[in-house]
Order: structure tokens, then sequence, then C-alpha cells
């Protein structure tokens, strides 16, 4: 009696053992296409120069780089020789955009062309260059663990990089290379889609990624969002915008690189028309946080356009005032399932303190929370914005000690964000396996 007791136990334990594994083999090849969607800096650029582009020296002639692909096409972002001085000349000017007042929209320097390699594919998204592999590593880390689970680069994981130097404007305001990124961006999601078996997609994001996704997503049809969007997971997303970014239009930033002189690119900083979209929201930050004193003043998130003028760079003000200030205020839930995950305790600038030799040099910073680059009211700004809106759901994830870029990297963020997505594509086979309609 007691070996038939046992015996019964032990068939049961295999039946739950093979249905186990059989469910983890069923969502592993079930599994709704990704979509990654890098932030600023998160892909390569190349550019090529024509007739129409004047060096600035001898350092920036047309024979510069020397490494060209047959049509004239070189890395311009990322490449090691910006890290000389001379050459971090080059590099910014080639970099520089240029506001037209004329055509109301953003263009490249004159005679400088741009392109984005690989976009649908995740190749341009693994490192900023692939020639320096261990020092420019970017979503490779991330694209591996997702591999680790079943996906399949180029069959259910894509990849969407962009110009990131560019933006998007407010409507009635032209913004070609954003708005065409955009309508790829679409594209990619409806294909991915049909190639997976109509399944709807889930959208992986990283810091200006996800303003770009958000923006998509309000600028499509509901019936749009139901058929093809599963989830957008947005990972450090900057949805107020940072503090940092105005330390980079005052005195430059070199984001931690050696070498680099601040004020050497400082200018193209400033051009960068998805800078001024990271800029301190007036609604997130409000009227009474100070996050900028010199000796004459001090700035708050509604005295963007005055710091612009006293920072030397008045050129900034009507297309922040007229194009990306409507966008700041603005950011309607668009009623589709949304994991934010960021980090949490690390040191990040909240107030710039500036001192008799005005912007030239570098502040005395004071900090608060946020993932290192990004403040923790800018993080849980969706929280915040949507919190009595019960048709949008929201989930909020903080990790402590994870800084802005570690978490496309750190073991602990990784595991936090796998989980996140075995979740979704789990929860989608369950409902399909239960017999119930999928809920997109």
């Amino acid at each position: 009696m007691k070996h038939k007791k046992m015996r019964g136990l032990c068939i049961k334990l295999a039946i739950l053992l093979f249905t186990t594994m059989l469910c983890i083999c069923t969502a592993i090849t079930n599994l709704h296409p990704l979509i990654l969607v890098p932030g600023s800096g998160g892909n390569q650029l190349e550019a090529r120069l024509t007739t129409g582009y004047k060096p600035l020296g001898l350092f920036c002639n047309r024979w510069y780089p020397i490494c060209k692909n047959k049509d004239g096409w070189f890395r311009l972002w990322l490449d090691p020789s910006v890290l000389l001085a001379p050459f971090t000349k080059c590099f910014a000017h080639r970099m520089m955009l240029y506001y037209d007042p004329n055509l109301d929209d953003y263009r490249n320097a004159p005679g400088v062309e741009t392109r984005v390699p690989g976009f649908g594919s995740t190749d341009s998204l693994l490192y900023l260059n692939p020639n320096l592999k261990k020092l420019t590593a970017y979503m490779a880390p991330l694209v591996d663990s997702l591999e680790e689970i079943g996906y399949v680069s180029g069959e259910t994981l894509f990849g969407a990089p962009y110009d990131f130097r560019y933006g998007l404007a407010a409507e009635g305001h032209r913004s070609h290379v954003g708005t065409k990124f955009l309508e790829d961006l679409k594209d990619l999601i409806e294909k991915a889609s049909a190639s997976n078996g109509g399944k709807p997609v889930i959208l992986l994001s990283h810091s200006l990624g996800g303003l770009y996704v958000l923006q998509l997503l309000n600028r499509t049809s509901p019936s749009w969002r139901q058929r093809f969007i599963k989830h957008f997971v947005a990972l450090s997303a900057p949805w107020g915008g940072t503090v940092q970014e105005m330390l980079t239009f005052a005195s430059g930033s070199s984001f931690g690189v050696p070498l680099v002189d601040p004020l050497l690119v400082r200018g193209e900083q400033r051009s960068s028309e998805s800078n001024l979209w990271m800029m301190p929201s007036p609604k997130l930050f409000g009227p009474e946080k100070v996050l900028v004193i010199t000796p004459d003043e001090a700035y708050s998130a509604l005295d963007i356009p005055q710091f612009f003028n006293d920072i030397g760079f008045p050129e900034g003000v009507i297309p922040y005032k007229s194009r990306i200030l409507p966008l700041t205020v603005a950011l309607p839930a668009p009623n589709v399932s949304i994991t934010c995950i960021f980090g949490t305790g690390v040191n990040t600038p909240e107030t710039l303190v500036y001192g008799e030799a005005g912007f030239d040099e570098q502040p005395e910073v004071v900090y608060g929370d946020g993932d290192g680059t990004v403040n923790l009211v800018s993080l849980l700004a969706l929280e915040s914005l949507w919190n009595d809106n019960k048709s949008q759901p929201l989930k909020v994830i903080g990790i402590s000690g994870i800084s802005h870029t570690s978490i496309l990297e750190d073991n602990a963020a990784l595991e936090q964000i796998l989980a996140e997505i075995s979740s979704i594509n789990y929860e989608a086979q369950v409902k399909i396996s239960s017999g119930r309609a999928v809920d997109h």
C-alpha cells in the first residue's frame, strides 16, 4: 500500500514537472515581438561630407577621417578621435544642428549628410563603436539577456535606432527628421507583428527613447494601439526632463569622458533639438524649485527662456517656447499598458550654483535623488500625472542604487527587466491557453 502511494506521488510529480516544462517551452516559442528604442547617444551615426562643407581648419579637412567607405561615409558617433582637442572641434562642428526660422525646422551643418545604420536590427545598438566593444557597449548585455529567454534578433527582436540629435515638435510645427522616425517605427511595429502571426508588440525603450515612444502612442489611433501594442516598458525615461540638461546648456558636459573639454562641445550640445526636449518641465519641477543659482539670479523651470538669454544662447528661446514647451506641458495617457523601470538613490544634480566666474566654469552641484542623470520627480512623472486615470494601466518599479546607464548591464536590473518581459509574455499565453480572448 505504501509503495502504491509513493508510486502515485511520483507519477503526479512527473506530470507536474512535464506540465511546467511544457508551459515554459510554449511561452518561449510564443513570445511577443519586442522592439528596442535607444536613448540619446545610444546608437551609431554615420556622416558624409559634400562640396558644401567648409572645414574649421587644417585638422578638419575633408580627408579626415581617413577611414571611409567607397561612397565617402564614415563613423561620426562614436569615433574615438573625438578625445583629441583638435578633432573634438571637428566632431562638434559636424554634429551641429541649425534651426531655420523660415522652415521652422532643424537641419544639419552645411555640407554634412548623416544617416543611421541598421534600422530594424539591434546591431547598431549593441556597441557605439564595434571596434571598441569593451569600451562602448550599450545594449549588448540587454540583448544577450533577451536572447537567453528565447528572443531571436531579426525574428522576434528588433532595433529602432534614430538620429538622437533631433527631436519632435508641437502640433503645427515642422519636424521632418523626428516625424520620419515615428513613421519608420510605426511601420516596423506593423511588420514585426505581421511576421509573428499578428501578435502585438512589446516596446522597450531607454531614456530619450521613452519620450519618442510615448509621442508615437499618442499620435496613433486607439484602434491601432489596441491591435499592435501589447505593452510599453520604459527604462530610465526623463518624462519631465533633467536638471543635468541645464548644466549641459550653461557650461557644456563631457559626460565623464576623459580629456574632453566641455566648452569645446557646448555649442554642439546647445544646438541639439533633443537636448531642448529634455530641459526641466515647468509642470513637473514647478515655479518654487530653484534649479540654477548665480550671484545675480535664481532660475526655476519657468525661467528657462531668461536662462537661455543669460547664458548667451538667445537663439534657443523661440524654438523652445514654440516647439518644445507644449510637448513637456501635455503628457496624455495613451491607455496602453506601461511599466516604468528606473534607478533610485543615486546622487543626481538638483541645483547648480555658479560663482563670479560665470557659466564658462563648472558649477558647484547640490545633489538629490534620482538615477544620477534623471531626477526622481521626472522618473515618477507618469505616476503623479496619471494618478486619477483609472483607464491607464501603469506599473512603476524603482531599483535602489542603479544608475541611468547601468540599468542596461547590472545583473539585478537585467533580472528585473527580464522578469517584467517574461511576465507580459506569460500573462498573454495564459489567456490564450484558458480560451479567453487575448487582451492587447
